[in-house]
C-alpha cells in the first residue's frame, strides 16, 4: 500500500508541474515571412533578453509572451491584433510597458522608420 500512495504521490507532483503546452511561438521563435525579427541578447538562469528588430511593413506572427518587460529603443506606429481587437497605436522611444503575460498577439509596422524593442523574460 505505501508503494502504491508513492507512486500516487509521484504521479499527482509530475503531473501538477508540468507547463500546459501553448501551440504558438514564443517571440524568439516566432518571425515574419519565414525570417527571424528577434535576436537573444543574453540568456541564462535568471532572464532572457530579446532585441526585436522591425523596419517598416515587417511585422511578427501570431505569438504568445511569458511574464515580459519591454523597452522601446526606437519607436513606430503598429496595427496590433490581439484577444481584444485590431488597433493602431503609436510607440514612442522610450516607452516601456511590463506584462505578465500576453495569451497571444500579432504585430505590423505601419510606419514609415525602423522601430526596436528590447525584451527582457525573467525565469
Amino acid at each position: 500500500m505505501k508503494t502504491f500512495k508513492f507512486i500516487a504521490t509521484i504521479c499527482a507532483i509530475t503531473l501538477l508541474s508540468c507547463k500546459p503546452n501553448n501551440p504558438l511561438p514564443d517571440p524568439l521563435e516566432a518571425g515574419w515571412n519565414n525570417q527571424a525579427v528577434c535576436e537573444l541578447i543574453k540568456e541564462n538562469d535568471k532572464v532572457r533578453v530579446l532585441k526585436c528588430t522591425f523596419p517598416p511593413n515587417v511585422g511578427h506572427e501570431r505569438h504568445y509572451h511569458k511574464e515580459h518587460f519591454g523597452y522601446t529603443l526606437a519607436g513606430g506606429t503598429f496595427r496590433i491584433k490581439d484577444t481584444t481587437g485590431v488597433r493602431e497605436v503609436d510607440i514612442p522611444t522610450g516607452y516601456d510597458f511590463y506584462n505578465e503575460k500576453v495569451e497571444w498577439h500579432e504585430v505590423l509596422n505601419i510606419g514609415e522608420t525602423t522601430a526596436v524593442f528590447l525584451i527582457v523574460e525573467p525565469k
